[in-house]
């Protein structure tokens, strides 16, 4: 399969917690099956990317770089990496969405997201002028200015803040009813504590959504 994109999550391995994810959504990341959402429309903006939270966001491979050659740096990255685990996860509002966020410190994270960007770097193709200014937001900081242009994604390094997206943009009074279904569908299933042991290289379909390529163990080497 030929894809347009690529990117390294973190997507949650074979199990309760992966299949809620896909179910809640309407899309299965790992097996590219799509089914009825049970978040309905509120899941319709996230839908294409899968139950993921992003660790290098999605980027267009540079002109003489190869995906098999993508593949096998981040697997050797990481092998040389620790697994990662944090205390937990919850159901946070963030501005108008909803997601799972680490429910304590995410340091170690932080910093694993940060070498995937940076060791990665050379296989993407740098951002046009026009991508930039769709990224660009009001108000933006000089941080994620600096991000944008350095990495093409305003929200890494510093500013990188781990989260998997439930939902697209709610209403308050429709965040509160879908925050109520969220909680009670993934209840007894959120992993406590959260052990992060591989991410996955994904790609984008020529349909726009993110399938999986290949888990990426950590600690391997």
């Amino acid at each position: 399969m030929t894809f347009t994109r690529y990117a390294i999550y973190y997507t949650a391995p074979a199990g309760a917690f992966a299949r809620a994810g896909a179910h809640w959504l309407g899309w299965d990341i790992a097996t590219g099956e799509g089914m009825a959402p049970v978040a309905g429309e509120a899941s319709d903006r996230p839908r294409k990317y899968g139950f993921h939270g992003t660790i290098k966001p999605p980027f267009a491979l540079a002109p003489g770089t190869h995906a098999e050659t993508l593949e096998a740096k981040a697997r050797a990255l990481c092998a040389r990496q620790a697994p990662v685990t944090l205390d937990g996860l919850q159901i946070t509002a963030l501005g108008r969405f909803l997601a799972f966020t680490p429910s304590g410190p995410a340091e170690p994270l932080a910093a694993l997201a940060a070498d995937m960007v940076r060791e990665l770097d050379a296989w993407r193709r740098p951002a046009t002028e026009a991508e930039l200014e769709r990224r660009r937001r009001p108000g933006m900081s000089t941080l994620h200015e600096e991000n944008l242009s350095t990495w093409g994604y305003p929200h890494v390094m510093d500013a990188f803040r781990f989260h998997m997206t439930l939902t697209g943009p709610l209403d308050r009074d429709r965040r509160d009813e879908v925050l109520t279904r969220a909680q009670d569908h993934f209840a007894g299933i959120v992993p406590e504590p959260f052990e992060i042991t591989s991410l996955t290289l994904c790609g984008e379909r020529s349909d726009g959504r993110f399938q999986e390529i290949s888990r990426l163990p950590l600690g391997a080497g």
